[in-house]
């Protein structure tokens, strides 16, 4: 079989379960595991995010999206030379990754149409599933299941972890504007022992008001703007400090404001959502959770005075 990633979090699934010889082509963000990253691109962004701020990135993607221009560049060399039987690809957010118009166009650029197979999760459960789904077109529904297994098991001792008070947390996935961090988040802050705020498992990202955030008055915040590690988030950050509005939240007076890696943890939708989950855990509950075990660079409590 061979196959085209058209999402991080499927290559992602697809080396767990063991096909990584069977991967053809992925997108220019698959970079976990280290191995994807020497597979050949089919995707490519039509701008560099690297070097623009938050509100530039936000301004650019909705430059694209009103003239109808993409946001993604397919290779077409790449794809016919991949020649996939299986193209997994996302329907949550036309910004994030590719979305149907790069699945339409790969189509009539194939000669042999292949299968393709669109996940579109709204909480953990659907990311546990696509495991299965993802394992049953590829021959690997054993060793999904085995991996599920793992995965259920370590959301389990969070969730069954008793818990004195919930804090009210709030998760923001972009910081100009400011976004709500929706879809699977609110309920992995749940799991985690707390209070989410301001959006629902499920909802999709949106802009949000700073007056919602007041109004909310977090006793945690957490910065996880898609697609960014913890020093990019800091860096960003500094420009909401600056707003006189922002400095009165609860959560901001208290120091307690996270940055999280976000672009390995919480806004590609795999088996590392889990961790993610544990991550938040550890803001969360820090006495509680002191023995959990996360990765290196994944957090980093935000000081500024």
């Amino acid at each position: 079989m061979r196959l085209v990633s058209f999402l991080p979090s499927a290559t992602e699934m697809l080396y767990e379960l063991g096909v990584e010889d069977y991967i053809m082509a992925v997108t220019h963000e698959c970079n976990y595991p280290a191995g994807a990253k020497t597979k050949p691109r089919v995707i490519h962004s039509s701008f560099d995010p690297q070097k623009m701020s938050s509100q530039e990135i936000d301004s650019k993607v909705v430059e694209l999206a009103n003239s109808g221009k993409d946001i993604y560049i397919l290779d077409e060399q790449v794809l016919k030379k991949a020649n996939p039987d299986l193209i997994v690809a996302q329907g949550i957010c036309e910004v994030c990754s590719p979305y149907t118009r790069e699945i339409s166009r790969a189509m009539t650029l194939l000669e042999n149409k292949p299968e393709v197979l669109i996940l579109d999760p709204k909480n953990l459960d659907d990311i546990l599933q696509n495991i299965i789904q993802v394992g049953n077109k590829v021959g690997k529904q054993e060793k999904a299941k085995e991996l599920v297994e793992k995965l259920q098991k370590r959301i389990t001792r969070i969730k069954n972890t008793h818990i004195v008070s919930k804090p009210k947390v709030l998760c923001i996935e972009w910081l100009d504007p400011l976004f709500s961090a929706g879809h699977w988040v609110p309920q992995m802050v749940e799991i985690a022992g707390g209070i989410n705020g301001i959006s629902s498992t499920g909802d999709k990202s949106r802009r949000m008001q700073i007056e919602e955030i007041t109004k909310f008055d977090p006793d945690i915040v957490i910065l996880m703007p898609c697609g960014f590690d913890v020093q990019r988030t800091i860096a960003e950050y500094e420009k909401l400090l600056e707003n006189p509005i922002w400095r009165k939240i609860k959560a901001v007076n208290r120091g307690q404001v996270y940055a999280v890696n976000a672009n390995e943890y919480f806004s590609k939708p795999g088996p590392r959502t889990v961790t993610g989950v544990e991550i938040l855990a550890k803001i969360i509950h820090p006495d509680t959770f002191r023995d959990l075990q996360i990765p290196k660079n994944s957090i980093q409590k935000i000081d500024f005075e």
